[in-house]
């Protein structure tokens, strides 16, 4: 998507606050909180590929609308369209491709799989963001616009060929997505395990995720030019790709190496958003890419502790608590941005991630 690394700049020139755009990011992640849990019962209930190829395309009209229309009024559309695309897919994907690893007796493989697409998708971001540069330069919103129109159409299209082996369960009397979900929800209820996989989850994932909308005015404030920004940008997620890649040799990591990673990944934040500079960034990528680590071994835990029929819903609960989470990050960070600017904001929500380290080291094991 090469809007990924303009878009928040596309806000500010269209002369939206920093709390409208916050805003603009709670209504997304309000969105996807309506939506997660009942979209993870329908992939349970129907059809995971279905939903997958149906979010793009959501998608696509929201980025439209974006570039077509600027205003405030067309990117809460598009966030919502957007919001809802992640909410068809969260869940449902990881759902997907564990039961068909599991299908063919590889799912101890799934860490692996899962992280090494992660790692394609980041790729694929950087090369976007790497375009993005000299396409904006040269021709300005509606060019990165129109390629990213064109990369949700084409991500629709693979999201068709995708196998999906499963039987769906039987929702011809009309209950059975509400069945998927009291079954789902009431397996978390009974088993601990899974409940502390579910709050890993956004525990982990939910700081870094809302932290990432806000970086292209973080390196913005650094001093570089706009054109420029896309390219510290790629950075940023190479330190993401790097994470992804290592989720399979780090799965064998313990409570004590988990909490050590998630403490040296804060500080790492917290001392390079400090600094101002685009040297900094280094640091901040460096944390990045400890965060994607941290959040793919969180899901592999989940994914190994809960049972197939209700995969998808369980998956959508915790991206639920994500999502909830999240929305209270964007309102923390445009209060702390508002009084110390995005650097000390950047480096003030390091904290939580330490916190989360000294619970998980000190937790006791199951």
């Amino acid at each position: 998507m090469l809007l990924y690394p303009v878009y928040a700049l596309l806000f500010a020139d269209t002369g939206l606050s920093v709390w409208q755009i916050s805003s603009l990011f709670v209504l997304w992640s309000a969105t996807g909180v309506l939506l997660e849990v009942p979209s993870g019962a329908w992939a349970d209930a129907f059809s995971r590929r279905a939903l997958l190829w149906l979010g793009p395309l959501l998608g696509a009209v929201g980025f439209a609308l974006w570039v077509l229309v600027p205003s405030y009024g067309a990117f809460a559309a598009g966030f919502v369209l957007w919001g809802v695309r992640g909410a068809l897919g969260s869940g449902a994907l990881e759902a997907l491709v564990y039961e068909e690893l599991e299908r063919l007796g590889a799912a101890h493989r799934y860490a692996r799989v899962m992280g090494r697409a992660h790692a394609v998708g980041q790729a694929a971001a950087m090369a976007a963001m790497g375009l993005a540069g000299p396409l904006f330069a040269a021709h300005g919103y509606p060019a990165v616009g129109a390629a990213s129109v064109l990369a949700c159409l084409m991500c629709a299209a693979t999201a068709t060929r995708f196998p999906e082996h499963r039987v769906p369960a039987d929702g011809t009397d009309g209950t059975g997505w509400a069945a998927t979900l009291r079954a789902g929800l009431g397996e978390a209820h009974r088993d601990r395990s899974v409940r502390g996989a579910l709050l890993l989850v956004p525990a982990v994932s939910a700081v870094w995720g809302a932290l990432d909308e806000y970086t292209p005015l973080l390196v913005r404030d650094t001093g570089v030019a706009d054109a420029t920004v896309p390219y510290l940008l790629m950075l940023l997620w190479a330190g993401v790709t790097v994470g992804s890649l290592l989720a399979g040799p780090a799965e064998r990591l313990g409570r004590t190496g988990f909490s050590v990673l998630l403490t040296l990944s804060a500080l790492a934040l917290a001392a390079g958003a400090a600094t101002g500079i685009p040297a900094g960034i280094a640091l901040v990528a460096l944390a990045f890419g400890g965060f994607q680590l941290a959040t793919v071994l969180a899901d592999v835990r989940l994914q190994h502790r809960i049972e197939d029929g209700a995969r998808a819903t369980l998956t959508s609960v915790a991206s639920l608590g994500t999502e909830a989470v999240t929305i209270g990050v964007y309102a923390a960070y445009a209060a702390l941005a508002g009084l110390g600017g995005h650097a000390a904001a950047f480096a003030l929500c390091a904290v939580p991630y330490l916190v989360t380290a000294v619970v998980t080291a000190s937790a006791r094991r199951k």
